[in-house]
């Protein structure tokens, strides 16, 4: 045998004896690669892309981990060791490698569709190291976080364990509760900076704005009496229109909501506006949602009282404006009687199924996740009926579209103007008129 036939056999000897993944492993991280990797709606970082994979991957290894140890319980000895074969692990390795290439280079195409549509620079070869060294990183650190919680678990015992969970669970409750209404510290005539209610005041050129902010007054009816008081007194229904429009959930409202009103109506309108939580939009929209729908019926009903009180030849036209969790507090200020029909109601970026949409201005991108993600899309296509085609649009897969949009909820402002959850100035110029 010569020098190097003999160091060709032994370099095969040494990759044949090296370890296999077990096919319970090949499975659970090529399905959940997949899985990642299928088509979401907005261009994303590689980092976002790989602490998703590593998330996806490192919950397929425990599902199957406890599904292998419940098997191994009921399946003979004889088929265990079968699927134990080198020959088993080494196929499954396989197929699961040729799985997870073919998807990385479907979603790299899918991407760099997106980013073309958006207008973002595409990725390469580098974004894919660096999402696959994030993903596995992630598996690691998971890994840890659990090996050492069980461990943790092990020496605690039973009722130490639930009792510790407890103690959790009610520290993440008064987490959620501390960025609750009773944190906010702003006033309708507050000079606090970047206070969302001085951002509103602040925007725009020719409108009349008013602001109630959460402390201003103790409740949402007392607020609304303040501000349609505020209203009165700047002279705001002696314009041309009244736009009554509903923050999102930490009191934000659009100043390109702002400027596209102000053009409407040639600077001949008021716009008021109302806040109810200083939380995020996703925590106001999961805990706080009634807050918002209260606070948006006490606004819209004291101004449309307000309105109906005065002169008929001197009322203003009314209309009702709200974008995301502003437009869901908008639906239910809609239902309720009010004694002044608006001209128009316009919504941007509807949550969907949480929003009235018969007989309103709707303005959704189909990219946006907001109009995309509910509990129903794990098992039901969304409706994009009311939606503009911004970018290409992914097919509907049942529960693996439910994750994407989760995921691709977190970037949603992350996009240039006209895709994702930016809205432009036409929140404002697409008002229809009165009829």
């Amino acid at each position: 045998m010569s020098v190097l036939n003999a160091s060709q056999s032994s370099a095969l000897t040494r990759i044949s004896s090296l370890a296999v993944p077990r096919v319970s492993t090949s499975l659970a991280v090529a399905s959940m690669s997949v899985v990642s990797l299928a088509p979401g709606l907005l261009p994303r970082s590689a980092l976002l892309q790989g602490v998703f994979s590593g998330l996806l991957v490192a919950v397929g290894l425990l599902v199957m981990w406890a599904f292998s140890a419940i098997s191994r319980k009921v399946t003979p000895e004889r088929v265990q060791a079968r699927f134990d074969e080198r020959s088993w692990r080494l196929g499954a390795f396989g197929v699961g490698a040729a799985a997870t290439a073919v998807a990385t280079l479907a979603a790299a195409g899918w991407q760099n569709s997106l980013r073309a549509a958006m207008s973002v620079p595409p990725i390469g070869i580098l974004y894919w190291a660096e999402a696959g060294c994030v993903a596995a990183l992630t598996v690691l650190i998971l890994g840890l976080a659990v090996s050492v919680v069980r461990k943790v678990l092990h020496r605690l015992g039973f009722a130490r364990a639930v009792t510790t969970a407890a103690l959790f669970v009610f520290g993440l409750h008064l987490a959620v509760g501390s960025i609750s209404p009773a944190g906010a510290v702003h006033t309708a005539a507050s000079q606090s900076p970047m206070s969302e209610g001085q951002k509103f005041l602040a925007s725009g050129t020719d409108s009349v704005r008013v602001y109630a902010d959460l402390d201003s007054a103790p409740d949402a009816s007392s607020r609304a009496t303040l501000a349609v008081d505020e209203l009165d007194r700047v002279g705001g229904f002696h314009r041309e229109a009244v736009v009554v429009a509903i923050p999102t959930g930490s009191g934000w409202i659009d100043t390109h909501a702002v400027d596209g009103i102000e053009q409407r109506f040639g600077g001949n309108v008021a716009i008021v506006g109302q806040q109810y939580s200083a939380a995020p939009s996703w925590a106001a929209f999961l805990f706080q949602r009634s807050d918002a729908e209260e606070s948006a019926r006490a606004l819209f009903t004291a101004v449309g009282t307000h309105i109906a009180a005065m002169p008929v030849t001197e009322r203003p036209d009314l209309f009702l404006y709200g974008q995301s969790l502003g437009a869901v507090g908008g639906s239910a200020a809609l239902a309720a009687a009010n004694p002044t029909k608006p001209c128009d109601v316009l919504w941007a970026g509807p949550p969907a199924g949480a929003t009235a949409l018969d007989g309103v201005t709707v303005l959704a991108n189909t990219s946006d996740p907001v109009v995309w993600w509910s509990p129903d899309l794990v098992t039901q296509r969304p409706d994009l009926s009311r939606a503009a085609a911004d970018a290409p649009t992914p097919p509907w897969i049942p529960v693996v579209s439910f994750l994407q949009t989760s995921i691709d909820m977190l970037v949603s402002l992350d996009v240039p103007a006209g895709h994702g959850h930016r809205y432009g100035t036409q929140q404002g110029t697409e008002l229809a008129s009165c009829s």
